[in-house]
């Protein structure tokens, strides 16, 4: 039970082996390892983003169904949310050097795969495996990160790092819009090959291979299987949630598996002598609340900036790269603001910063919730800067609490929390939050309708209608004349902004939530056992 019993303090087993010799030159070096892996995580954190919108070209050009466009994304996130935990511990048992190479490597393969592929099947197919090669780099990378940064710029490097992650995220929509428009769907995917070779190149030419003395050396399969299992059929349900309908009993059947999957895989980690998460991890009540804080930070952000999208572009008739370019103020804050926030963490500690960060988001939110049909760009640039501001402290404080408060040993599982949190939390924001949105314009578009003295709908007319308005479409049939439309495009518009001012709300309601769990973090206990790490 060696992973058990080294949980709260950095062991012998943490230092530099005997006869292991200092980095020398480039190789090894912190900054430059750190743009080495920058480079690998930026294409992972933009596939986020990108492909959505290249979406309609493809659906166009392979003649898909709109299910089959809906699996272009969520076989992605599907994929990289389900490996994440199992990929970061691939990392600690063979070294995050050798996962992080072969994640980039096979990332860039299966983008090429995909602008070579003919049919919606092969995008499908080849977008998992681009989730799961993603799955394997990301946590490598924070491992590395880990190991080879001292305490004292730990969090500076992490500052950083989620900048990169920040701005590709949000640079995506526009970066897309450019080349759907200019180029064509397949260089979405392609771009990401000569990214990668970059990222390889660099990686073998820069990246130590750091390990633990006491690190993992043999595999918890049946965890693996219970843990994926249970995390497959929670993202599924999510996933679905908004098809099935909340109330439905596939919906709760595929909830009620996971959480006994959850339940039989916390008893099968307590008996197995090297388990896949020691759950003695969780005794840290820092590294629990960061788990804990990263879930409810993306469900706010995630959730309430999938609502901001539909605003801009269907309520004030952007393009994906007007779009884009309003949400510039969000992106830019992150750039600025990410490593202001790790010089911050290393000086007070994380509390006070992701306190006040989640304060920020709390606000932005609720000035998300005022917005209206006619809101000019100036005050909108204000709450979507102040939302970055509140989420730069937050992604490198929550990170650095997760992962500083976790053995050496355990850096790679702590990265694949890490991740496997924000990826859930995304999931949970855009489908509680997309019920929340559905359940107000249901409940007012039938009001609103009649009050504008609209002719009545058949049931199935009121399904379609509240169906696009809950994107912020009118449902104005071909030939309405002009009068009767601008009053649709009027209830429309008017009903979607109720859904997301409710929705934003509560956004809003769980970063106050979130304000309160980030005092019970504090600085990781086990941060300096990096950056003495033995290499091989």
């Amino acid at each position: 039970m060696t992973s058990q019993t080294t949980l709260d303090k950095p062991g012998p087993g943490d230092g530099p082996p005997a006869g292991s010799a200092p980095a020398k030159g480039w190789r090894g070096h912190p900054w430059v390892t750190l743009v080495t892996v920058a480079v690998g995580v930026m294409m992972v954190a933009l596939d986020g983003t990108i492909v959505a919108i290249a979406n309609p070209a493809i659906q166009d050009d392979l003649d898909a169904s709109l299910a089959d466009v809906q699996w272009i994304t969520n076989a992605y996130f599907l994929a990289l949310a389900v490996a994440l935990i199992t990929a970061g511990k691939l990392g600690d048992r063979f070294g995050h050097r050798q996962t992080f190479l072969i994640g980039v490597a096979g990332f860039a393969v299966s983008s090429g795969a995909i602008g070579l592929s003919g049919s919606i099947a092969a995008v499908i197919v080849f977008r998992v495996f681009q989730g799961l090669f993603g799955a394997l780099l990301m946590p490598a990378a924070l491992g590395l990160l880990r190991a080879t940064f001292p305490a004292e710029k730990l969090n500076m490097a992490i500052g950083i790092w989620g900048m990169v992650i920040g701005a590709s995220t949000a640079g995506g929509p526009i970066l897309g819009g450019v080349l759907v428009e200019h180029v064509n769907w397949q260089s979405v995917f392609f771009i990401n090959v000569p990214v990668g070779v970059v990222a390889v190149v660099l990686g073998v030419m820069i990246l130590l291979d750091h390990r633990a003395e006491n690190a993992p050396r043999s595999f918890d399969v049946l965890g693996i299987v219970l843990l994926s299992a249970s995390m497959f059929a929670l993202v599924w349900a999510l996933i679905k949630a908004p098809e099935w309908g909340w109330g439905s009993g596939q919906t709760w059947l595929f909830i009620g598996g996971s959480v006994v999957g959850f339940v039989l895989f916390s008893f099968w980690e307590t008996k197995v002598r090297e388990p896949l998460i020691p759950l003695a991890m969780f005794r840290s009540v820092p590294l629990s609340a960061g788990v804990v804080l990263m879930v409810l930070m993306a469900i706010a952000f995630m959730g309430g900036l999938f609502f901001v999208t539909f605003y801009l572009q269907n309520v004030h008739g952007m393009s994906p790269v007007d779009a884009g370019l309003h949400l510039l103020p969000l992106t830019g804050m992150m750039i600025v603001a990410s490593p202001l926030a790790g010089a911050m963490i290393t000086k007070v500690g994380p509390r006070i910063p992701l306190a006040g960060g989640m304060v920020c988001t709390a606000v932005a939110m609720f000035g998300i919730s005022t917005l209206e049909t006619d809101t000019g760009s100036g005050l909108m640039s204000i709450w979507f800067a102040l939302l970055g501001l509140g989420l730069a402290p937050v992604m490198v404080g929550a990170t650095e609490v997760i992962v500083g408060n976790a053995p050496m040993e355990l850096s790679g599982v702590a990265g694949g929390l890490q991740q496997a949190a924000m990826q859930i939390g995304g999931s949970l924001g855009t489908a509680v939050l997309g019920a929340v949105m559905a359940s107000k314009v249901d409940s007012d578009l039938a009001g609103n309708w009649k009050d504008a003295g609209l002719p009545e709908l058949t049931p199935e007319q009121a399904d379609q209608a509240s169906e696009a308005v809950r994107v912020g479409v009118p449902p104005v049939a071909p030939g309405t004349p002009a009068e009767v439309a601008g009053k649709i495009t009027d209830v429309a518009h008017d009903t979607f902004i109720s859904g997301m001012s409710l929705a934003s709300l509560v956004a809003a309601g769980v970063a106050v939530v979130a304000v309160f769990v980030a005092f019970l973090t504090k600085r990781g206990e086990n941060a300096e056992a990096g950056a003495g790490v033995g290499h091989v």
